[in-house]
């Protein structure tokens, strides 16, 4: 470990928590949806896409409305994109002829960009068309995202509302998000990457030849565009098949820092939209306080591991730390700071190859996703996910101290208790039965490169990418057969929709409860005691139910490390 890697770590930090009220500020503007500097432009394509829609977003919806126009939007997706990805030989935009997709292909590809997941067991830059690229999986990037973020912003509206039966119109929250945050900082985001060497092109590919006389074809195509919103969405679904660690599409430090930095951008500011829509912004403050903790505890761990290397490899006489699957432009401390950001939210981008990592290098990635990417998470689903373990954790604070469970004017009761707990237990339920199937199925076990433990560790990282809505991968996992097509589709699935809908009835729940003011039987949950019992409720759970299986893979796999054996 190095100053300058923890200066890496430290700025990034510094920087995010800066932005954190700036970006929450816009965000909530959308949320009460006023009028910003860019209604001037896009305020008649808004009104527009009200009037071809036959929509009127003055008209609020109950959560169960909600929930069934936010369904069927992703069911309309969904197939849109299957049939993009099937027929993709009979579209345009693709020069080089290219087959359509499997059908189970197909399938797993349209659930992974529908649920925000981008979980890719093909290599984009020779699988698919550019119109395959920009129309199937683009457009989603987007509207993923914004979906994610539209119902951060009905469970914010439930906290905040008193006696009421509505919690925002799902339309007018979409077209909002994507007309006046995503789509004019994704334009001034691919501009930046263009300038810094990303390709932006419909050409498919460049033919070259090197210095030594060797004939090369160079995959080129839209990626700058692509790269933009699939950071700044927590997308994930690189370009080409190497993602972030591919010099087209993260060409340097400076893009590095900034593609970790959009992935976190508007997690850190729905922390500050959320106490600024609770009237009391201390409320966001404390969430990411606790956020930041557990991120830098990870992100530490990470790091120390990665620094330290290997000791097999020690005994051979090759000193120093783990550089295997890392780019050398970027080194230890950048690629264990990518890894622990793109877990910690549900982005899934790397930039260095996480199945290289050393045994409990690589346990973090995997314990940032199992704890339900609360930790930032991804955009929306991080703060409405950490807001279902402060409904458990100030209803579990009440019962020990004798208090009230209230949290920012609303009483805690049965109802939201059960909700919060049937949407968390939906990942573990999902990755360990997954896990356990694939463990001992010959389809599943066809698939991990490794054996042992470190085999076991690349299933599970698999569905715990997979339920999580992450994306990444060990990259140690030949994923591309029906049965993993099928099973991981599956748990995307559910992992997706099986939290929202709880989530929205928890939010209609709270919006239809009057406020009540806080009291000296109230228990606070501004201050470190707070945060601490937020953080300490969330680990023990991860702990208690994950600990048995990160035993068996990352845990073992360290100890045989120790041992002199490597996987």
């Amino acid at each position: 470990m190095t100053l300058q890697g923890w200066g890496l770590i430290a700025l990034f930090i510094i920087i995010l928590w800066a932005l954190a009220k700036p970006v929450g500020l816009w965000l909530f503007a959308l949320y009460e949806g006023r009028r910003t500097v860019l209604h001037r432009v896009l305020g008649p394509v808004e009104t527009g896409f009200y009037k071809l829609a036959g929509i009127d977003p003055k008209v609020e919806q109950s959560w169960r409305r909600y929930a069934v126009h936010m369904l069927a939007f992703n069911l309309a997706l969904l197939l849109l994109t299957y049939f993009v990805l099937r027929f993709q030989d009979l579209l345009p935009m693709n020069p080089h002829g290219l087959a359509g997709v499997a059908p189970d292909g197909a399938f797993n590809i349209a659930i992974s960009f529908t649920t925000n997941t981008n979980w890719q067991w093909y290599s984009g830059e020779v699988a698919l068309s550019n119109f395959s690229q920009m129309f199937g999986l683009t457009i989603h990037n987007f509207l993923s995202a914004s979906t994610g973020i539209a119902l951060a912003f009905a469970l914010f509206r439930g906290f905040a509302r008193r006696e009421a039966k509505a919690i925002g119109n799902f339309w007018a929250d979409m077209t909002r998000i994507t007309l006046y945050l995503l789509l004019p900082i994704s334009i001034v985001y691919a501009t930046f990457l263009i300038a810094s060497g990303v390709p932006q092109t419909l050409a498919q590919s460049v033919d070259a030849t090197t210095l030594e006389g060797v004939k090369q074809v160079i995959a080129l195509g839209p990626v700058a565009s692509q790269e933009a919103i699939k950071m700044l969405g927590t997308n994930g679904g690189g370009f080409f098949n190497a993602n972030s660690a591919h010099p087209f599409e993260n060409p340097t430090a400076l893009t590095n820092l900034v593609q970790m930095l959009s992935i976190f951008l508007i997690g850190f500011g729905l922390t500050w939209t959320f106490g600024k829509a609770v009237g009391n912004t201390r409320q966001g403050w404390a969430i990411l306080a606790a956020m930041t903790l557990l991120f830098l505890a990870g992100t530490s761990v990470a790091y120390w591991q990665e620094a330290a290397g290997n000791p097999v490899l020690h005994q051979l006489g090759v000193a120093g730390g783990n550089l295997e699957g890392k780019e050398v432009r970027f080194g230890i401390a950048a690629s264990a700071l990518f890894a622990s950001v793109t877990t910690a939210a549900s982005c899934g981008a790397v930039n260095a190859m996480h199945d290289s990592f050393t045994a409990l290098g690589g346990m973090i990635p995997l314990i940032n996703m199992q704890l339900g990417e609360v930790v930032i998470g991804g955009v929306g689903a991080g703060i409405y996910g950490f807001l279902l373990f402060a409904i458990l954790a100030v209803f579990v604070a009440g019962l020990m101290v004798g208090r009230t469970p209230e949290y920012v004017g609303k009483k805690i009761e049965a109802r939201e208790v059960k909700l919060a707990v049937l949407a968390i237990a939906v990942l573990p339920l999902m990755i360990l039965g997954g896990t356990a199937i694939a463990a001992v199925v010959t389809a599943g076990l066809a698939g991990p490169l490794n054996k042992g433990p470190h085999g076991f560790s690349e299933i599970l990282y698999a569905f715990t990418s997979a339920v999580g809505n992450n994306g990444s991968a060990f990259a140690g996992l030949s994923a591309g057969t029906p049965f993993y097509n099928a099973m991981l589709g599956i748990a995307m699935w559910v992992g997706r929709f099986f939290v929202i809908v709880p989530m929205l009835a928890i939010a209609g729940s709270l919006a239809a409860k009057k406020v009540t003011p806080p009291s000296s039987g109230s228990f606070p949950t501004t201050g470190p005691l707070w945060v601490g019992l937020l953080v300490g409720i969330i680990l023990i759970l991860g702990g208690l139910t994950f600990l048995p299986s990160l035993a068996l893979g990352p845990v073992a796999d360290h100890l045989a490390m120790l041992g002199g054996h490597l996987s």
